[in-house]
């Protein structure tokens, strides 16, 4: 994108009460964003959902001086910049309405064809919780998705460094500019997100560093990704906002359950509870409800006769795929008289073991 045309985008993305939706209607309707900052009041009056109130300060000389300050930022500090209209921009978070015009990032993001989740939770993870995520990230880690979360205490930082850790690709969205990292403690780990994934954030270096940044921050993480996954949140938090906007964009919403008495998995029970969300105990659940597999390159080979490597229920799902060559995985739970969850779980254990392989529309067979 030429450089007068970002300069443009910017001065629109600064004006007050304008936000990212009505800045792309008007570019729908006029062309550019050069070609909007360039109309009339009243030409821009007649766009549908543009009134008075979002054009008051539309001609304020001020928004062009500190969009030219925000360009001097960029460039001397190496922030890579994609616009809305860039086949670089994100295709899912492209699709939501609110989506920014402009994101500012930092590192070494790659998001072409990439498996994107989300991973987002309470800031006051338990050992239960961290136990969960350090286990979940290992196990998913076979399936290479891109993990995002929000760089925050708690599951957040947990979920970039288990991330980290099995050599997944991480992005932290921030609820501030690139010229700073929030909390302060987690500046030790910048350089690491950087050289296995990187930042992302809409604001800008002079926006002022304000808790809604955060509510706000949500929308990309919950925009970015297939699936957003929700691990221990109290009855209210950041974390159900995130749920919430997923589900409006419809994604796939998972939880992890706790216990009734447990406050910090309130959130996630409630979620399942109401049906915003998937149950979710483990990779299997992924695989089955986003109908995700195991790349073949993956998978190790083994001898099928090898059966010491199966236990009573993989053999008995084994000898039902014996009979019947391939088959759905429903069709195989009822059969197998296992509850589909559980078959599903069964078979990413046979796949691992070079058993199974799965096949599209939720086929299975065995190697």
């Amino acid at each position: 994108m030429k450089s007068e045309e970002l300069r443009a985008l910017l001065v629109l993305q600064h004006i007050p009460f304008l936000g990212d939706g009505s800045i792309k209607k008007l570019i729908q309707v006029f062309g550019s964003g050069l070609d909007v900052l360039q109309q009339k009041k009243h030409d821009l009056l007649r766009v549908d959902g543009i009134g008075a109130y979002k054009l008051q300060s539309f001609y304020d000389p001020a928004h062009q001086k500190l969009a030219d300050q925000e360009l001097e930022f960029i460039h001397k500090n190496n922030i890579q910049v994609t616009t809305y209209q860039d086949e670089g921009y994100p295709q899912r978070l492209k699709h939501c309405i609110d989506s920014p015009i402009v994101l500012f990032t930092r590192g070494n993001i790659e998001l072409n064809q990439k498996r994107i989740l989300s991973i987002v939770g309470t800031r006051k993870v338990t050992r239960a919780g961290a136990t969960f995520i350090a286990n979940f990230l290992e196990e998913l880690a076979l399936l290479d998705p891109i993990i995002v979360s929000g760089f925050a205490y708690g599951v957040d930082i947990l979920s970039h460094k288990a991330a980290i850790d099995h050599k997944l690709q991480t992005i932290g969205v921030l609820g501030h500019g690139l010229n700073q990292i929030y909390p302060k403690v987690h500046s030790k780990y910048v350089k690491v997100v950087e050289e296995n994934g990187g930042f992302m954030t809409d604001f800008w270096s002079s926006d002022p560093f304000v808790h809604t940044n955060f509510l706000r921050r949500n929308r990309i993480i919950a925009g970015i990704s297939e699936a957003t996954i929700v691990i221990e949140s109290a009855a209210k938090g950041g974390s159900l906002v995130t749920a919430e906007l997923a589900n409006g964009y419809s994604r796939d919403v998972f939880a992890v359950p706790g216990r009734v008495d447990d406050k910090q998995s309130e959130g996630c029970n409630n979620l399942i509870k109401q049906q915003k969300a998937h149950l979710l105990t483990s990779v299997a659940d992924i695989m089955y409800i986003l109908n995700w597999s195991l790349e073949e390159k993956q998978t190790p080979v083994v001898q099928k006769k090898l059966f010491v490597e199966l236990d009573e229920d993989e053999r008995k799902v084994f000898h039902y795929l014996k009979e019947s060559n391939k088959q759905l995985l429903d069709i195989i739970a009822l059969n197998c008289e296992f509850p589909t969850y559980k078959t599903a779980s069964l078979l990413l254990n046979m796949e691992l073991k070079g058993v199974v392989r799965p096949l599209p529309g939720k086929l299975f067979e065995l190697v």
